[in-house]
């Protein structure tokens, strides 16, 4: 006879509270995630989403509340076994080790059944593959895991943790690195273990996936409990409201916008750009006043192309220019000295400089004008980085703040500062909000509105569709070419059509580059 009694709540927090000092991170904080289930945890950066997933894997203790997994207790403080058998994180940034193979990973600190034991590398790779097996998850135990790609990766992520025992597993923002096939192929994965019974909480700013995904949504504001709610049926708006405790006053927030005028010089301009193994005879022009956007999935070849600008590929061919003059490719401070302002795609990696001050970060780029023969005076890196905050309305206790303490938002206006010190005349932004909240996102997306409507020329390098809404015009890349041309007031379906390679025939033809 079927067992019919109800099933405890893989996860179950109530009444959490954590402060950091006068710093209230969490208060009063709820959540219930069933097994099986998949569940939305949304909110803007500050919001307290990342103190809650610090307490639920045992990094933090709350000051108040309770936690139990699956109607126990949660384990003690230390007991890094017994929450690694309840529950798991797969974070934006990989935990995986590249220079180990994948089932060197799987077992990590786990390679041999005792202490002192050498290591049977045959019974390694056979237990790795049963494993991987076990979990449908489709990867070479034996193969080095700087080899896999970003969805391989997480999948060994997820494979890892279900051997611990966890059946309980945070997603921290795991489709920013994904294409769209690369997206459907994890949904489609996690969908299969929650058939199995494995939960997942799904933290994410793109708030379509969790419409995609999810069948319950909980939203945080100002490290508060705001709702919990089914997704069927909550409209776009309504979740929109709940995460910034403010209603829209316009259709879509676009800011109005003149766009460059029909005599606009021209401030960038590609010349059949060739960087082999990624984009082919690229010919483009953006003008004074622009805001120019380079779309395309991950394999298209428009990060590489927005990075040549920047100075960190030497394409094999052609040339660029930026206000008329050509600039030397493959070198970073020729196209800084030239003009170009940068933002990085990952801010972690390439655009912060970590424990060191938001001055120190937001100056980086004009080290010369901070003081006489090379010196740098404090008093001028503080006076520089305040006027940047208050430009940029950098969230911040002040210059001298560590600029790791800042929310993601911040940090990435951090960077946007950085890139615009200089003035330049052409400003490439890469998927300049990525990781981002809502609201940081229009704030980012309006400063580099400002760089155009200043009479400057703006690049946006991006698949992401609220990033190119923005944007004048729209050219989309398509395997190392460019495939159409989208002037204002494009379609969702048009663009995602043309980015996957769908476009036809005659969309091709009436929306073909002009340049």
């Amino acid at each position: 006879m079927a067992d019919s009694r109800p099933t405890a709540p893989v996860v179950e927090a109530h009444g959490i509270s954590k402060r950091f000092g006068a710093t209230v991170a969490l208060s009063d904080a709820h959540l219930t995630v069933a097994p099986g289930e998949s569940h939305a945890l949304v909110g803007r950066n500050g919001a307290g989403k990342s103190t809650l997933v610090s307490v639920l894997t045992g990094l933090q203790n709350p000051d108040t509340g309770t936690l139990r997994f699956n109607g126990q207790a949660a384990p003690a403080p230390g007991d890094t076994d017994a929450w690694r058998s309840r529950v798991a994180c797969v974070y934006q940034r990989s935990t995986v080790i590249g220079s180990l193979t994948v089932a060197e990973n799987l077992f990590l600190d786990r390679q041999s059944d005792r202490t002192l034991r050498p290591i049977g590398w045959r019974r390694l790779r056979a237990r790795a593959t049963d494993l991987l097996a076990e979990y449908g998850v489709d990867v070479d135990p034996a193969a080095r895991a700087d080899r896999l790609t970003v969805e391989q990766r997480q999948f060994v992520e997820i494979a890892r943790a279900l051997s611990f025992g966890a059946r309980f597993i945070i997603l921290d923002e795991p489709t920013a690195k994904l294409d769209a096939h690369g997206i459907g192929r994890l949904f489609a994965k996690l969908r299969e273990l929650q058939s199995q019974g494995v939960a997942f909480l799904f933290i994410s700013h793109h708030l379509q996936e969790v419409y995609d995904l999810c069948t319950t949504v909980t939203v945080y504001r100002d490290a508060r409990h705001i709702t919990t709610t089914p997704v069927a049926g909550l409209d776009h708006h309504t979740l929109v409201e709940a995460m910034t405790g403010e209603s829209r006053t316009t259709d879509d927030g676009a800011q109005p916008r003149s766009g460059p005028a029909p005599d606009a010089p021209n401030l960038l301009g590609l010349d059949r750009l060739t960087l082999r193994g990624a984009y082919e005879d690229l010919t483009l022009t953006a003008r004074a006043g622009e805001v120019l956007g380079l779309a395309g999935a991950a394999a298209s070849g428009n990060v590489q192309a927005g990075e040549s600008i920047a100075g960190l590929h030497r394409p094999t061919a052609g040339r660029i220019t930026v206000a008329g003059r050509p600039v030397r490719t493959g070198n970073v401070p020729a196209a800084l000295a030239a003009g170009v302002g940068f933002v990085p795609e990952d801010r972690h990696i390439q655009g912060l400089v970590p424990n060191r001050s938001v001055a120190e970060n937001a100056t980086l780029t004009v080290a010369n004008q901070l003081g006489p023969l090379g010196t740098v005076l404090p008093s001028r890196t503080r006076a520089f980085a305040e006027r940047m905050i208050a430009d940029l309305d950098i969230k911040t206790p002040g210059p001298g703040a560590p600029v790791d303490a800042l929310s993601g938002g911040n940090q990435q206006k951090v960077v946007i500062a950085r890139a615009l010190a200089t003035r330049p005349h052409v400003l490439v932004a890469i998927r300049p909000t990525n990781g981002v909240d809502i609201k940081s996102k229009e704030s980012l997306l309006g400063s580099v509105r400002k760089v155009a409507d200043d009479g400057r020329t703006a690049l946006i390098v991006s698949d992401e569709l609220d990033d190119l809404r923005v944007c004048d015009r729209v050219v989309v890349m398509f395997h190392g070419r460019i495939v159409a041309q989208f002037p204002r007031g494009w379609s969702d379906e048009q663009l995602v059509a043309a980015m996957e390679g769908m476009a036809s025939t005659d969309t091709k033809e009436s929306h073909a580059p002009r340049d």
